[in-house]
């Protein structure tokens, strides 16, 4: 086995309070409870031998795997071919209800569908990021492990009459080993739960089979209600169950990635933690769950939005934070994990995130364009949420022309970024566009002059003549792949000379072999050391804005050729190398966001351009 596996050879389980990743090879190397934005129980993806796996794997020295979810579903399937037969883990958490839970289980199934099979299963947690020592209490119906405050404990699934399957072996590090031997037919495997203070017991099969079906079910009956019919509909489908996967359901709240301090270059620095919740993506994510036709979600989604708002911060960056932590806190302390070598020599493993509290102008414009396309959906803000609105624009109109950090929180100083002053023009023109629409009182002559204003200014001092291009900031040549939202949000026509200018000078210098970069950190600091990969989220923008554009066919090679970057199970990570290897947190919501919205972009466009053809 591989000390660290490729990001790319994981698939995700959850049950939609946190999530697993698991390895190709059958190891758990990242598992937080009860929340995703807890501390780690099995992290080795982040130091191999400090952060703890749960490894399940035939005892043959050899044997091939593949992976595969259930069709339509978030159950995941390992096979193991070896010289003795063909084995299978199948990996799934029932569930869990809508209100907060400490208990959550985890179901590993194993069983032999040709010939026989031996399989080993290692449990080494290290809980709280390897910080906290645990305890072990072994017996003959399962294993009980305590540290601190936290109780997990482990069952096996078996049927009544076997004798005992399990070999217990436990280490003096308090790891514990045991192996089980099945025959072609045979069903057996672990339960591991968190939270609960009930002692260990013997799951029958039957049990575990019914929660299989339960969660096959859910999963199937879920996707079934996305009402989109057109092209690349697997692909769609399986970016719909990953964005469900994210989202604490709780609160509605979507996870940016479920995991921590993978690297955006292998050995670099850029290693942050991504399991809270961007008013950004959340904002994002509503856009796109309408147009897929989930409005449950969208208004969940709405809800913790409008939380958000309606309860804004007394802060010097502005009454709302750029991210969240899931319920809502804002205290994302960033520190680094002491001693922890990160994914293969990625050094520093981080937890938490200080780049909380910047100021990025931008997500006021992604805050109002998702309140104006719920409100196209049918979901309304009440009085309350209005009036909390007229205070934030009230706040923005006072303070968007100035500096910040921008969408790409960047760590180098506050600069006058182009991407940032167009969603406050977006945050403007929603607002007065809401006022029309409810007939509710505001300032909407003071908010057409601010939006009026900022459009002046970005005419003027995002566009560079010599570049004939729209820039990234004010006064510099740097091209900047946020922008290809222009034309997505209305600020300029697709096939506007401008706008095509500004995407022929993006192709000439951001895209590589199709795959689009955010900048260029050689021609803009942004105050970290190193570079980064293609960053698949502008990749997928770049797929919509050239659809907008009328460039149809260039549009549908770099869409196929970018779904070729995807894992075996249709995920990606942030970003893809220069090698075509995924690198970054893992897997990513917003690019998955992007998939689905370029997808149904360049659906509409070839649609479109097919009925004219038929005329």
């Amino acid at each position: 086995m591989n000390r660290y596996p490729s990001i790319a050879d994981h698939g995700l389980i959850g049950d939609l309070q946190t999530t697993a990743l698991i390895a190709t090879d059958g190891t758990i190397d990242w598992f937080c409870s009860p929340r995703f934005d807890s501390p780690s129980i099995f992290a080795s993806l982040l130091d191999h031998s400090r952060g703890g796996h749960f490894s399940a794997h035939p005892h043959d020295a050899v044997f091939e795997t593949k992976q595969l979810y259930i069709p339509d579903t978030a159950v995941l399937v390992t096979r193991f071919l070896t010289e003795n037969g063909v084995g299978e883990l199948i990996d799934f958490m029932p569930v869990s209800s809508e209100a907060p839970s400490t208990r959550h289980r985890l179901f590993r199934v194993l069983r032999c569908v040709r010939g026989a099979m031996d399989f080993d299963v290692e449990i080494a947690p290290r809980f709280d990021y390897g910080r906290q020592q645990h305890e072990l209490k072994v017996a003959d119906h399962g294993v009980t492990y305590t540290a601190g405050n936290t109780r997990m404990s482990l069952s096996l699934i078996r049927e009544p009459d076997d004798e005992r399957l399990a070999r217990w072996q436990e280490t003096s590090d308090g790891d514990l080993h045991f192996s089980l031997s099945l025959v072609e037919g045979h069903m057996r495997g672990v339960v591991l739960e968190t939270g609960s203070e009930a002692p260990p017991q013997d799951v029958p099969v039957a049990t575990a089979q019914r929660l299989f079906d339960d969660t096959v079910s859910y999963w199937q009956d879920w996707i079934s209600r996305s009402t989109y019919t057109g092209r690349w509909r697997e692909e769609i489908d399986r970016s719909a169950i990953t964005l469900k996967l994210l989202t604490y359901s709780p609160s509605g709240g979507l996870v940016a990635a479920p995991s921590a301090g993978l690297p955006e270059q292998l050995g670099g620095e850029r290693n942050w933690d991504y399991r809270y919740t961007w008013v950004r993506d959340a904002s994002f994510s509503i856009n796109t769950l309408v147009r897929l036709g989930f409005l449950d979600e969208a208004a969940a989604f709405g809800r913790w939005l409008r939380d958000r708002v309606v309860e804004p911060l007394d802060s010097d960056t502005g009454p709302l934070n750029i991210m969240y932590r899931i319920d809502g806190d804002p205290d994302l302390l960033e520190e680094i994990i002491e001693g922890w070598e990160g994914y293969r020599g990625s050094y520093p493993a981080r937890i938490g995130n200080g780049a909380a509290e910047q100021l990025q102008l931008d997500i006021y414009g992604e805050a109002m364009d998702a309140i104006w396309n719920a409100h196209l959906a049918g979901i309304e803000f009440g009085q309350a949420g209005w009036q909390a609105i007229c205070d934030l624009l009230d706040w923005l109109a006072d303070n968007w022309d100035q500096p910040e950090e921008g969408i790409w929180e960047t760590r180098g100083g506050r600069k006058n970024f182009t991407y940032g002053r167009l969603m406050c023009w977006v945050a403007f023109d929603r607002a007065i566009r809401l006022a029309a629409a409810y007939g509710r009182p505001a300032p909407v002559a003071r908010w057409t002059v601010e939006r009026d204003a900022i459009y002046t200014q970005i005419m003027e001092k995002g566009w560079d003549p010599t570049r004939r291009a729209f820039v990234q900031q004010y006064g510099e040549p740097v091209l900047d792949a946020s922008l290809l939202k222009m034309p997505q949000l209305g600020f300029i026509a697709p096939r506007d000379p401008m706008w095509l200018d500004t995407l022929a000078a993006m192709e000439t210098e951001l895209v590589s072999d199709s795959l689009v970069y955010r900048y260029d950190p050689s021609a803009s600091p942004d105050g970290l050391r190193g570079s980064e990969g293609t960053f698949s989220l502008c990749t997928f923008l770049y797929v919509d804005a050239l659809a907008r554009s009328g460039q149809l066919a260039k549009a549908r090679i770099t869409f196929e050729k970018m779904l070729s970057y995807a894992n075996h199970l249709g995920l990606y990570s942030e970003e893809i190398a220069l090698t075509g290897e995924q690198i970054g947190n893992f897997p990513q919501a917003f690019t998955h966001l992007a998939l689905i919205d370029a997808a149904i972009t360049l659906n509409d466009r070839l649609d479109e351009a097919a009925a004219r053809g038929r005329h």
